[in-house]
């Protein structure tokens, strides 16, 4: 593996050429000597950084050859000693654009172990959710703002269960490996209470002990900002609505033909692990599930991605007049092409999406 295994532009591999072009134009159309040398040298040393070690080598060759065709030219090879000492200071700057190279090929070698390892981690705590529960069929990403950071705080789960098909999403407050740590609690627990717990309230209040229990492990600083937005879903076997429990998590939004709308709750309740505020938790609410609507969950990595004037993404003015979408994986598709567009560039907060469509009119959906 070497540098030019990075996914660089096209035209960055054609930049040492072009270097070296303009260094032998330069040199030969200036009024004064070497003044395209500085090109000559910087292009190899490009080359080393970006490009393999073949190419690297080949460079290096190249610039030595046509320093020496202009010394050449310019009648400087009767003068052994600077004729020697300009195509060393050329050959040393190859090897120095070689070890470059080598370490930038070493790093890239280091970075790909630590991505196969981050992915492996992603994948075991955040496993892709079944393409179809009952009469639903599923969708879900996670996508990261750095392409480096393949793990995070998003969360998302769907299960069937005896009460019908329970889904989770959720967003652990803080990054790295201990918002990772949190993320594998609350999967781990949702998968066993989801079967357990009568309702959304009973399963919520489950899965704040689970990371109650956690935090309590953990340093105090941790303990104090350990909370977690989530939104507990609940489409019972007939699947004519669903029913949600909303704690501190942005609404999601039911697409149906061509129409968008906000699933806000009544009363917003609170995140998931600040159960010492003595604050109770909100209850559930339900809403129609009509056949072919398509429930759209997200982080607030979506909802506040921001344009270049720095206004935040709204889903619901978005997608409206869009559609049908037919299949749930539609619409995540059309959300993150169109959250790039939006934001132009790097967003700073991971995102994660669940899609829910609705592709019959019901049947059993619980064991």
């Amino acid at each position: 593996m070497g540098p030019s295994s990075t996914r660089w532009p096209r035209y960055v591999s054609f930049l040492p050429t072009a270097m070296i072009v303009c260094g032998i134009l330069w040199n030969l159309l200036s009024p004064r000597e070497y003044w395209g040398d500085y090109l000559l040298v910087a292009a190899v040393t490009v080359a080393g950084a970006l490009l393999s070690l073949r190419h690297t080598i080949v460079a290096g060759v190249v610039v030595v050859v046509v320093e020496a065709a202009l010394l050449f030219a310019g009648g400087y090879l009767g003068n052994v000693t600077a004729t020697a000492i300009e195509l060393a200071n050329l050959a040393f700057t190859g090897l120095i654009a070689v070890g470059v190279n080598r370490v930038v090929a070493r790093h890239g070698r280091r970075l790909a172990t630590v991505r196969s390892v981050a992915e492996a981690a992603q994948r075991a705590v955040l496993p892709p959710p079944p393409a179809r529960v009952g009469p639903l069929a599923v969708a879900a990403l996670y996508k990261a703002a750095q392409i480096e950071a393949l793990i995070g705080g998003d969360a998302y789960a769907v299960q069937d269960t005896p009460y019908g098909t329970r889904f989770l999403i959720a967003d652990v407050r803080g990054k790295g490996m201990g918002a990772v740590g949190v993320v594998a609690v609350l999967i781990g627990a949702f998968r066993v209470e989801a079967d357990q717990a009568p309702d959304l309230a009973a399963l919520a209040r489950q899965l704040e002990r689970a990371l109650l229990k956690e935090g309590a492990r953990r340093e105090e600083e941790v303990q104090l900002e350990g909370f977690v937005t989530a939104l507990l879903g609940e489409i019972p076997p007939d699947a004519d609505e669903v029913r949600l429990l909303n704690c501190g998590h942005p609404a999601p939004y039911l697409l149906d033909g061509t129409t968008v709308a906000t699933l806000d709750p009544g009363e917003p309740g609170h995140p998931l692990g600040m159960s010492g505020l003595g604050v109770p938790q909100a209850d559930s609410e339900a809403w129609p599930l009509p056949p072919g609507s398509t429930l759209l969950l997200v982080t607030d990595g979506v909802t506040e991605a921001r344009d270049s004037s720095g206004a935040f993404y709204e889903p619901a003015e978005r997608f409206r007049g869009r559609g049908p979408f037919r299949q749930p994986h539609q619409v995540v598709d059309a959300l993150v092409r169109d959250v790039e567009r939006w934001t132009g560039g790097p967003r700073d907060d991971d995102m994660a999406i669940l899609a829910l469509t609705r592709t019959t009119t019901g049947g059993p959906t619980g064991r």
